[in-house]
């Protein structure tokens, strides 16, 4: 048997996820968790809630694409791999693994979700030799906006240390209080991204950034006060992306002034399209998930457990 199982349960999706090793492919089943209109966000008590009711249907989608069985289960149980760092929405998840693992006799690996979302964009970009050597990654979404060194690593796959990113308000909860602010559903990316698409201005605006290290609360209070002078919202919402893209590339440049490694974005904000045209207007041989290995997802806790049984001669 040569199929993993994957599951996270993170706090915006319910995922699951298959992984072929003998076919190289994944098959993905997710569902967003509800969130009230203008609110940002869930409260980790109902994040539970929702992920327990959502699991049963978001695996059902799955398991009929399986005939062989598991040859263990991935999932993620916290968000980074870091001391203290926990969530209770990934108990849900780690639940049905457990279950899933101890029904079938098979073995469970744990990971975070921060190793995931990395995972499955080397995968996505077709750079999963990178875990063999350093590489940079950029994972930047709603909960971090984390650049980071990964070396390999016999435990964990890869080693994972912060260098930089943003040392206040994260990329994508800019994003969101933006786009609810436009009133806008949560998560906003997706229509935030739209809209900015729309806009015949492009902005080259002044960005707080030292070294690999770079500040982002400015952005919420100069588009707000944008919003409130009358300006076109297609406008607020590109220059709210012009501004978190430039952030991103002078910290990404400065990091490869010091070491010239490859580098791979992860994250759901990586996959808006005017951010990553910046980064490789300017930047040649950058690695990008494809969107939908870019939102929240499962596929790298499923990859996670080939890689980990591969190395426990499980295969």
């Amino acid at each position: 048997m040569t199929d993993f199982l994957g599951i996270d349960t993170s706090n915006y999706t319910t995922s699951a996820a298959i992984f072929s090793a003998d076919e190289n492919k994944v098959c993905q089943s997710k569902k967003l968790l509800p969130v009230k209109s203008g609110e940002l966000g869930l409260r980790q008590s109902d994040a539970v809630f929702h992920h327990t009711k959502q699991l049963p249907e978001v695996l059902r989608g799955l398991f009929g694409v399986s005939q062989r069985g598991f040859s263990a289960v991935g999932v993620s149980t916290k968000p980074r791999n870091a001391e203290k760092s926990y969530m209770p929405c990934f108990l849900c998840g780690k639940s049905a693994a457990v279950s899933a693992a101890l029904a079938a006799d098979i073995p469970i690996y744990e990971t975070s979700h921060q190793t995931g979302h990395i995972i499955a964009a080397l995968y996505s970009a077709q750079a999963l030799y990178l875990i063999d050597k350093p590489f940079y990654a950029y994972h930047i979404s709603g909960g971090t906006t984390d650049l980071l060194l990964c070396t390999p690593d016999d435990e964990n796959i890869i080693n994972i240390e912060r260098i930089g990113g943003s040392n206040d308000l994260n990329a994508g909860q800019a994003v969101d209080r933006i786009g609810v602010a436009m009133g806008l559903g949560f998560p906003a990316g997706v229509e935030l991204e739209k809209i900015a698409l729309e806009s015949e201005c492009t902005y080259n605006p002044k960005v707080s950034v030292n070294g690999t290290e770079c500040s982002l609360s400015g952005v919420e209070n100069k588009c707000i006060r944008m919003l409130s002078s009358g300006e076109k919202k297609c406008d607020v919402a590109r220059f709210c992306l012009d501004i978190i893209g430039k952030a991103i590339l002078l910290t990404v440049e400065n990091a490869l002034s010091l070491n010239a490694y490859p580098i791979v974005f992860a994250g759901g904000v990586m996959s808006n399209s005017i951010i990553r045209s910046q980064i490789e207007n300017k930047i040649s041989g950058c690695f990008f998930a494809k969107p939908e290995f870019s939102c929240d997802n499962a596929v790298g806790c499923a990859v996670f457990a080939y890689l980990k049984h591969s190395k426990r001669g499980g295969i």
